[in-house]
């Protein structure tokens, strides 16, 4: 089996094997049947037509055409790393750290530490452009999450709790 199309064929098993971790993760809950769903059934439904499309997906590379500019090149680092790192600061401000006794800093941290850190993934770094966007996220959540959906989150820092 020769691979003809690798950017393809990897995205294809990165697929399979995301659609397959939340059909299984599915499987602890009740699926139920079509007529009653249980909350197991649509993260199940997901997860197979995901794994089923990183199937064709991987046939596709095998199959198809031979594409030279399809190489895959080198892992960008800086970015993965800056992105799960946002991700990571996001968590620790909205939730805390309980273990080392750092209290929850609220939406509004969370999501300017998390514009900020995801904006060092790129190639350039401007304050200015970060803190506008962070500006904007920030009422926009607010907007969406506290006021409209009504969720119960913690907004800002609890200071001297």
């Amino acid at each position: 089996m020769r691979v003809k199309n690798a950017k393809d064929f990897y995205a294809g098993v990165l697929f399979m094997l995301v659609g397959s971790a939340f059909a299984w993760g599915a499987l602890e809950l009740t699926v139920g049947t079509a007529a009653r769903m249980g909350p197991g059934y649509f993260p199940l439904l997901l997860g197979v037509m995901l794994a089923l499309l990183g199937g064709v997906m991987m046939l596709r590379a095998v199959w198809g055409q031979v594409r030279a500019d399809q190489t895959v090149g080198r892992w960008a680092w800086k970015p993965l790393l800056a992105i799960i790192a946002a991700n990571l600061v996001f968590g620790v401000a909205l939730g805390g750290l309980p273990l080392l006794k750092l209290p929850a800093l609220g939406l509004m941290v969370g999501i300017y530490g998390l514009t900020f850190v995801a904006c060092l993934a790129g190639e350039r770094f401007k304050a200015k452009e970060a803190a506008l966007l962070a500006t904007v996220l920030a009422l926009l959540s607010y907007l969406a999450f506290v006021l409209l959906l009504k969720l119960q989150l913690p907004v800002w820092p609890v200071l001297g709790a």
